[in-house]
């Protein structure tokens, strides 16, 4: 279970440091693509494999936006002995990585957020909008 939210810096290569803790969860090579709300998806090979066939398994005329999104961008990485993973420029600019980043638990994944979006995203969550949310859950 991937949890919690650390504070790093992206260097001039585009590194960043995955937390030793999620470095555990993810295993030695994983997954980073984009994401939804302006942030980047990291995933574990079993997550990232589990992905693959749910949006394999939808009709192509369903599915070829999501596999496009998903899987057009996206990289296989390995964090190197200072636990960062070099993230591709094409994905930086999704996200709009410049230097502060914030990595994030999402339980089953991890999210990478530029430091300022994530912040703005956090302003802008009402408690009626994750009411809602909860609904959901049934909890």
């Amino acid at each position: 279970m991937l949890t919690g939210e650390y504070q790093h810096n992206m260097d001039l290569k585009g590194r960043v440091t995955v937390p030793s803790k999620f470095r555990e969860d993810l295993g030695d090579t994983f997954y980073v693509c984009k994401g939804l709300d302006g942030c980047l998806f990291v995933l574990s090979r079993a997550q990232w494999d589990n992905l693959v066939e749910k949006v394999g398994s939808l009709p192509l005329a369903q599915g070829k936006a999501i596999q496009r999104f998903f899987f057009s961008g996206a990289a296989e990485v390995e964090p190197d002995k200072q636990g960062r993973i070099l993230i591709p420029q094409n994905l930086r600019e999704h996200a709009g990585l410049e230097k502060d980043v914030t990595v994030i638990g999402a339980a089953v994944r991890a999210e990478i957020w530029d430091t300022a979006r994530w912040n703005a995203y956090n302003q802008n969550q009402t408690d009626e909008a994750i009411e809602a949310a909860m609904s959901l859950l049934d909890f």
